[in-house]
């Protein structure tokens, strides 16, 4: 076995700076992310609306990554890691900046356009940022250099449910309830409703605008910044013979599909915790405290699970957390009340890894393809679009024989995790072996 040789840094001294204002990229896409999956809960109430249409606001911000990913990383061939890097920024604060005239206009689709327009700024952010830290080394480190850079996305994600649950959350009117713990906002008269809806999505609004501010200060720090450039660029685009060589690499290929089942695992189980909660009879606001919970569980997890990477294989390490995903689901399909809440949130440790280790392994040794290889990685991000609508479809059926439709939901993140699982032991015992740790 090829083992990693100890003198080698995950980071050299020469790339630090460059390396600190790449990974802070993380944070920023991290707190898009968790900022907006309580919105489905919050949509679903003040504006009315069923499980299945409120987990459209997951459909509208990955389906941004899938319609995107692609032109991204033609771009960033085409041009540079920095030019793709400001495109993604500039994106970015276009559409979060948008979530004024949606809450002005108080039409829902104007928001999914927003969050739309937003995630074609993180696609590019994600299809650049990912292989740019990669690039920033020795191969041999390249999976534990992403797995550094990853842990500070869970920053980003703490901070993103924080707002949330502080400052969106607990100040919405349409989520207060009576003594018996039932909404109030069902009960009122239109009018009075249309004064709380107002006044809601403007709660919802205001730190969107904070946050298009916060991406423009970012893209002139990353403007007026020295940054490394790729060693001997081939700026060409034969998108032909590089789909074909991808195709081709059944390691690279499959990764897209775990890929897919991780992000939709990871969306389904941080998005409907609320959901889970909800059914305990725990408030909106409160119920977030859970998810701030599994964050903080996930971010710990992933820097000790780095850690690992220097000791165990990052395989096998990938394969043990999908089964350990595997057992804490089938504990929240299975027992109700509190418990099953806590395994849910559990779940949050044996994700920790999966994303950027599933990123590396199949982009180990592409070479110039890794940039279009990124994009098809960062489109596989459409699984948290495609399976949440199909959780709150489950969910809106109520019952599914003796178990609450919303425990019975979470079937879809086991099976998720068993795809991933799957892809680990293959990447062991059936690839070809790229022997990095």
């Amino acid at each position: 076995m090829n083992m990693k040789k100890p003198n080698i840094p995950v980071v050299s001294k020469n790339v630090l700076v460059p390396f600190i204002l790449i990974t802070s990229l993380f944070s920023m896409w991290g707190f898009a992310n968790d900022i907006t999956n309580p919105l489905v809960a919050a949509f679903q109430t003040v504006m009315e609306i069923s499980n299945v249409k409120a987990a459209l606001v997951q459909f509208a911000f990955y389906g941004g990554y899938a319609t995107m990913a692609i032109p991204a990383a033609l771009f960033v061939k085409r041009f540079s890691y920095k030019k793709g890097i400001l495109m993604g920024l500039a994106l970015y604060a276009v559409g979060a900046l948008m979530f004024f005239p949606a809450a002005q206009f108080e039409v829902f689709g104007f928001f999914l356009v927003s969050l739309y327009v937003l995630t074609f700024g993180l696609a590019f952010l994600e299809t650049t940022a990912n292989p740019y830290i990669l690039s920033m080394g020795a191969p041999e480190t390249a999976t534990r250099r992403l797995n550094l850079a990853q842990s500070f996305n869970p920053m980003g994600s703490l901070l993103g449910m924080f707002v949330a649950s502080n400052f969106i959350l607990s100040r919405l009117e349409s989520d207060r309830r009576d003594a018996a713990g039932e909404l109030i906002f069902p009960t009122l008269d239109e009018a009075q409703k249309a004064v709380i809806r107002s006044h809601d999505l403007m709660i919802i609004r205001d730190p969107y605008l904070i946050l298009g501010g916060v991406v423009i200060v970012m893209f002139f720090v990353i403007y007026f910044s020295r940054m490394p450039k790729r060693k001997d660029p081939d700026h060409t685009v034969r998108t032909g013979d590089t789909f074909r060589r991808l195709f081709k690499n059944i390691r690279y290929r499959e990764g897209v599909i775990a890929q897919m089942f991780y992000v939709g695992a990871q969306i389904m189980c941080w998005t409907f915790i609320i959901h889970y909660a909800d059914n305990l009879g725990i408030p909106k606001a409160t119920a977030q405290n859970y998810n701030i919970v599994a964050m903080i569980i996930f971010l710990s997890s992933r820097f000790i699970s780095t850690m690992l990477m220097k000791y165990l294989n990052s395989r096998l390490l990938l394969t043990y957390f999908a089964v350990g995903g595997m057992i804490t689901t089938t504990g929240v399909i299975l027992i109700q009340g509190m418990p099953g809440l806590y395994l849910l949130v559990a779940t949050s440790a044996f994700m920790s890894l999966m994303f950027p280790t599933i990123y590396g392994i199949a982009l180990e040794g592409l070479g110039e393809d890794a940039t279009i290889g990124a994009a098809g990685l960062v489109m596989a991000i459409v699984g948290g679009a495609l399976m949440p609508p199909l959780q709150g479809a489950i969910i809106d059926m109520g019952r599914v024989g003796p178990l609450p439709a919303v425990n019975f939901s979470f079937i879809l993140p086991f099976i998720c995790f068993v795809v991933i699982a799957i892809y680990g032991y293959r990447t062991m015992k059936v690839y070809p072996r790229f022997e990095f740790k």
